[in-house]
């Protein structure tokens, strides 16, 4: 399904693709970002599904110029190659086992096509190779693409070992300065509709990590010892099925913890 975001700027298009389920909700946001003269930058191709793949292209007009990932997640990347291939461009990532040819994904890089301008930003925590995207185009606005960082509905996952607490309040700390100082009117996530509200959203997201958090001390104070018998009480009203997530966001509270002391 293909669609403008909730501004209805000509040049942000959502494909959102056909794997919905409790850790991708609706399923994975496809970004197409275009400059009708110059062609489209394409953010997270999502997973390798035929109908997904021929929405893009067919969206990508006219023409694919290339394709960023905002971290390795297959539920984001495995299109990722398939595109490439038949677009004939490459795919920039932080991570080089997902990128085809020489360009990575650092911060304070700038990706421009067109009118259209990228800027990259480091933002860890749900990963190690977690970036987003500051997106500035012709009508004075900016919005920031955050792929897993922060989603549009719901709280995201700290995949420990990889994600790290403490650099996700680093990357929340840096969201929130840029909503704050560059004119951020929407939030385009990786999962979930686009967040209109976005520094009230991100406060959301602090406060949220902090309520764990005391749960975690208070279940620790109650005698649970392990992230699994914690889980089980923290996450009693959580379903199930996405215990195993839940676990890994507890182990990496319980890192945070420690080395809080």
């Amino acid at each position: 399904m293909t669609f403008s975001g909730v501004s209805g700027v000509p040049y942000v298009r959502l494909i959102r693709a056909p794997n919905p389920g409790p850790m991708t909700l609706d399923g994975t946001n496809t970004w197409v970002i275009t400059d009708e003269h110059e062609g489209a930058v394409l953010v997270d191709p999502g997973p390798a599904i035929q109908m997904h793949i021929e929405a893009i292209l067919a969206a990508c007009t006219p023409r694919l110029v290339t394709i960023v990932l905002t971290h390795r997640h297959l539920d984001h990347s495995e299109a990722a190659a398939m595109l490439a291939a038949r677009a004939g461009c490459g795919v920039r990532a932080a991570d080089p086992q997902f990128r085809i040819g020489p360009d990575g994904l650092d911060r304070g890089d700038v990706l421009t096509v067109g009118a259209l301008r990228l800027e990259v930003f480091e933002t860890p925590g749900h990963t190690s190779d977690s970036r987003s995207l500051l997106l500035a185009g012709p009508d004075g606005a900016s919005r920031l693409i955050t792929g897993d960082m922060v989603l549009g509905r719901g709280t995201t996952v700290i995949t420990y070992p990889d994600g790290d607490l403490a650099a996700y309040f680093d990357s929340l700390d840096l969201l929130e300065h840029l909503v704050s100082t560059r004119n951020v009117v929407e939030l385009l996530p990786g999962h979930g509709p686009p967040v209109t509200d976005p520094l009230p959203w991100l406060h959301f997201y602090r406060s949220h990590r902090h309520q764990r958090l005391d749960e975690i001390r208070a279940a620790l104070a109650a005698g649970d010892r392990t992230a699994s018998e914690i889980v089980a009480r923290v996450y009693a009203d959580v379903d199930r099925s996405v215990w195993p997530a839940a676990e890994q966001s507890v182990r990496a509270q319980l890192d945070y913890l420690h080395q809080q002391g």
